[in-house]
């Protein structure tokens, strides 16, 4: 599995790369291979600011549904379109082709709160 050392992590299984203000949010390699084939990915949260934590979608496999957990406060500015017609990126390439939102933040030290790679894989037993 991959964990790229640029992102952070969360103990929900999100990653999130930021650059400035702007919040790039996707799912780890790890939650992608434990959910199994993603069948379905439902985010309606376009435009919305929300609090660290909130749920702002859900991603749907073969065998179960599963909560999107914000790691960071922010408003939601971008939806990955191509998620709509090709849900298996999360499988394939949860990193590049498969991240779901981008947003503003509007609370950067939410950022203090999150794991570096080396504390993840701790999480995860790595």
């Amino acid at each position: 599995m991959q964990f790229p050392e640029t992102l952070k992590y969360t103990k929900d299984h999100e990653w999130i790369k930021i650059e400035g203000n702007t919040a790039t949010i996707g799912i780890t390699d790890f939650a992608q291979h434990e959910l199994g084939d993603i069948v379905f990915v439902d985010i309606n949260a376009k435009g919305k600011a929300l609090s660290a934590h909130e749920i702002f979608g859900t991603v749907e496999a073969v065998k179960t549904v599963s909560d999107l957990y914000l790691p960071v406060s922010g408003t939601i500015t971008e939806v990955n379109p191509e998620l709509e017609g090709n849900p298996e990126y999360v499988n394939s390439d949860p990193y590049g082709k498969g991240w779901m939102v981008k947003m503003t933040l509007t609370n950067a030290a939410d950022a203090n709160e999150l794991m570096d790679v080396t504390a993840y894989k701790q999480l995860i037993g790595e």
